[in-house]
């Protein structure tokens, strides 16, 4: 499995011989330049266009914006409807479950779930977290979710990187929050497969493809 970080809250999820899966792309006019990706199945967390340009996708066939659960090209989904920080339920949280192997996308968080919500996130194997505040999760917030979760890996997203017209915390903050002093970095994030994850919770900054020289 490779998961491609492309700033905000968008990744693409690829597996071979699996539905390739990209989550929440974004409008230009959130400063990060124009995306242009292909994929089989479109997730969208919520109605914002930070995190629901579907124009961007080509080639999909499946464009999930709710709650549910599907099975789509070999791949387990699990939509559940999440709190924002208005108390709503207006935020979609996606588990993809690839022979085994899960990668939960939170979406825009706002508030740490309930106990009741998080059994459904407690085998997760890839964490793919808001970290920056605004209308999700905040540096503190996201760190807690982390200790009560204890997934694999951890990839933070949706925090200020060059260009982003929001203003979002850095993710110097949540480092800090987890103690982190040198995270692991790279371009994309390459997993063999559940048996070969790390036991304790490992921390991996994604440069976001657009930034990055390949």
């Amino acid at each position: 499995m490779e998961i491609t970080w492309y700033g905000m809250s968008c990744f693409r999820i690829t597996e071979r011989k699996q539905a390739t899966i990209v989550t929440d792309p974004y409008a230009a006019s959130v400063g990060l330049g124009e995306l242009k990706l292909k994929s089989d199945v479109v997730t969208i967390s919520h109605d914002a266009p930070g995190h629901n340009y579907v124009a961007a996708i080509s080639g999909m066939e499946h464009v999930l914006d709710g709650p549910g659960e599907y099975e789509i090209g070999g791949v387990f989904i699990n939509g559940i409807a999440t709190p924002s920080r208005n108390g709503k339920f207006n935020n979609i949280v996606y588990v993809f479950d690839y022979n085994g192997l899960t990668v939960a996308h939170l979406g825009d968080l706002g508030e740490v779930p309930s106990q009741k919500q998080i059994e459904d996130l407690e085998q997760v194997n890839v964490l793919l977290l808001p970290i920056g505040g605004g209308s999700s999760l905040n540096a503190a917030g996201a760190a807690e979710l982390v200790s009560m979760l204890e997934p694999n890996i951890v990839v933070p997203m949706h925090y200020q990187v060059p260009g982003l017209s929001l203003s979002l915390d850095p993710v110097d903050k949540f480092l800090k929050e987890m103690g982190v002093t040198d995270p692991k970095q790279d371009v994309s994030l390459k997993v063999g497969g559940a048996d070969g994850l790390p036991q304790e919770t490992n921390v991996v900054i994604l440069t976001p493809r657009a930034m990055s020289k390949e």
